[in-house]
């Protein structure tokens, strides 16, 4: 249970992360439709480069991927705020997120959880994606030292997106509009492009989830163990 000092922080730190998401500023227009429909879910655990909270993220996102199964309208987020460190550099951040992301696979293939199959468990793979509760994710890094404005934030996060959820929208002619209005924003605000981003199917996601651009020869340290 969190002490009261830490109960105030984690409040603060979920307003400033809903404040960010609401300046008009802000980008991503998928994350602002789901914190307007009051599907943005945020968890707090205390440090991004130790498995203490890995267990209670990992419930959270087997819950998600059941609410998902339950009701696959709209789009959501979760959030996971972590308390610190508040000191890594871009390549110290990645490190640590995909230490966490390994952590989590690692527990859905030991709970016996299968790996959603519409997508690919190779970090190679231009199909690559997460899987928890057998639904397919991508993740996005945030922390304080962020080159790109849209990933910078006083605590680091890791914001767990759904796979099914823009793939929806890709059938329904709304997601390359949507796509289209986000790089332009963030071009906008960063004064140039991500290059970082790709479309799924035409290289990995994978490159893109800690927000550092990495270079054309860069492995991704992560391996699903259902590959």
């Amino acid at each position: 249970m969190l002490s009261a000092d830490d109960q105030t922080t984690a409040a603060e730190s979920a307003r400033q992360f809903r404040a960010k998401i609401e300046n008009s500023d802000f980008p991503c227009v998928g994350a602002k439709s789901a914190l307007a429909r009051g599907a943005l879910s945020i968890v707090h655990a205390r440090s991004i480069a130790s498995a203490w909270n890995d267990l209670q993220i990992h419930r959270a996102l087997l819950d998600w991927s059941e609410r998902w199964r339950d009701d696959p309208e709209g789009l959501r987020s979760l959030v996971i705020l972590f308390a610190g460190p508040l000191d890594l550099d871009e390549a110290q951040f990645e490190a640590a997120m995909w230490e966490r992301l390994q952590s989590l696979a690692d527990k859905d293939h030991w709970l016996g959880q299968g790996f959603d199959r519409t997508v690919s468990p190779d970090p190679d793979d231009p199909h690559f994606s997460l899987s928890f509760g057998g639904e397919a994710y991508f993740a996005v890094g945030l922390h304080p030292n962020a080159s790109r404005p849209a990933r910078r934030f006083p605590r680091p996060a890791i914001v767990f997106n759904l796979h099914s959820q823009f793939e929806r929208l890709r059938e329904e002619g709304r997601f390359e509009r949507m796509r289209d209005r986000i790089m332009a924003r963030d071009t906008a605000l960063a004064g140039t492009p991500n290059p970082m981003l790709a479309d799924h199917g035409k290289a990995s996601s994978a490159r893109q989830y800690s927000g550092r651009a990495v270079d054309p020869d860069w492995a991704c340290p992560f391996r699903d163990p259902r590959a």
